[in-house]
C-alpha cells in the first residue's frame, strides 16, 4: 500500500506543478503579489492583534512577526506589477492602473513600509507600549498606498 501512496503523492505534485505552469506569466506574477499581500497582511495582523491587546503580548511572537515582516517587505516587487496587470485591464486584481502611471511613488511607498517594518522589528521585543508605537507608522504606510494604488475592496 505505501507504494500506491508514494505514487499518489508524486501524481499530485506532478499535476499541482503543471497547473501553476499552464498560468501565463501576467497570471503567474498576480497570483504571487496577492500571496505576498496576503502574507504581509497575516504578519502585521499579528504584531496589531498584540500591539491592540486583543491577544496577549508576547516578545519572542513580536520579535518573530516583527523580523519576518522586515524580510518579507526586503523583496523587490517590481517583477510581481508588470505593465498592464491592473484592474483596468480585466484581470483578477485590485491593483490600480495608477502604479505604473506613477511607478516611482508607489516604490517610494513599498520602501516607506519596509523602513516601517525594521523599526517595528528594532521594538517588538521590548515590551506592548514598544510595539504599539511602531504600529502608527507601520499601519500609515500601507494606508498609503492602498489609498492611492489600490481600488476599494469589494
Amino acid at each position: 500500500m505505501k507504494p500506491l501512496r508514494s505514487l499518489a503523492t508524486a501524481s499530485l505534485v506532478v499535476l499541482l506543478a503543471g497547473a501553476s505552469f499552464a498560468q501565463s506569466p501576467m497570471e503567474a506574477a498576480i497570483g504571487a503579489r496577492q500571496d505576498l499581500m496576503k502574507l504581509q497582511a497575516y504578519t502585521m495582523g499579528q504584531l496589531f492583534m498584540m500591539a491592540q491587546g486583543k491577544v496577549p503580548y508576547d516578545a519572542k511572537a513580536a520579535k518573530t512577526a516583527a523580523d519576518n515582516l522586515a524580510a518579507i517587505t526586503a523583496y523587490d516587487v517590481t517583477p510581481l506589477f508588470p505593465k498592464g496587470s491592473d484592474n483596468a485591464s480585466g484581470a483578477k486584481t485590485y491593483a490600480l492602473p495608477a502604479i505604473w502611471e506613477n511607478e516611482p511613488d508607489f516604490l517610494a511607498k513599498y520602501a516607506d513600509m519596509h523602513k516601517a517594518a525594521l523599526a517595528a522589528a528594532e521594538v517588538a521585543g521590548n515590551g506592548q507600549d514598544a510595539l504599539k508605537g511602531a504600529m502608527g507608522a507601520l499601519g500609515g504606510s500601507c494606508g498609503a498606498c492602498h489609498k492611492a494604488y489600490r481600488a476599494p475592496l469589494q
